[in-house]
């Protein structure tokens, strides 16, 4: 059985002819690809929802403050006025964290923005108990987000977390929320 070749087609004159008929007055169109040179634009609510995390964690979270806590050795913070028992609650692991940042890989500028948003997400959805993951590395930011979170005038207790939710690299928060009485377990 011979195979049919492009010159040995089936097709009759008649389909010829049609298809030219068909094709008549169309043109080649010249293949092109355009290139971005700028990233595409960001929606106007995404970037003013970047502006008021950037605005808040500017606001909330300075470098220049450097609050009176230990950051070398076990991270322990009570607000003035609430519960001392609350950092052996969370020590202990008492409290299981509703949301968790992870802040490897980010430098100094960009956590803080994180954790103006954490804040924000734990307060708009009345989760009561964070974790933020801050990993060891180098230590930078080991020592710089409890100093932060300190400043935050929702954080009302931070410790060092358990060993299942992170240990050294991460600690666990408490959020003020309003009306905390009704969403504290």
């Amino acid at each position: 059985m011979k195979k049919d070749t492009p010159s040995q087609s089936s097709l009759s004159n008649d389909d010829i002819d049609l298809f030219r008929q068909t094709i008549t007055g169309a043109k080649v169109f010249k293949q092109d690809t355009h290139r971005f040179d700028t990233k595409p634009k960001v929606s106007q609510a995404k970037q003013f929802a970047q502006q008021k995390k950037q605005a808040q964690s500017e606001f909330y979270f300075s470098d220049e403050y450097i609050p009176d806590i230990d950051t070398h050795g076990t991270v322990n913070y009570v607000k003035e006025g609430e519960d001392t028992f609350l950092p052996k609650q969370l020590r202990r692991g008492d409290f299981a964290p509703d949301l968790t940042l992870d802040l490897h890989g980010l430098n100094k500028e960009i956590a803080k923005d994180e954790l103006a948003g954490l804040i924000h997400e734990c307060k708009k959805r009345h989760y009561y108990c964070a974790c933020v993951v801050h990993g060891i590395g180098g230590g930078i930011l080991k020592h710089k987000i409890p100093q932060y979170l300190v400043q935050h005038p929702d954080v009302i207790a931070m410790h060092q977390a358990p060993l299942e939710y992170g240990g050294k690299g991460a600690v666990l928060i408490l959020i003020n929320l309003p009306q905390s009485d009704e969403f504290r377990r």
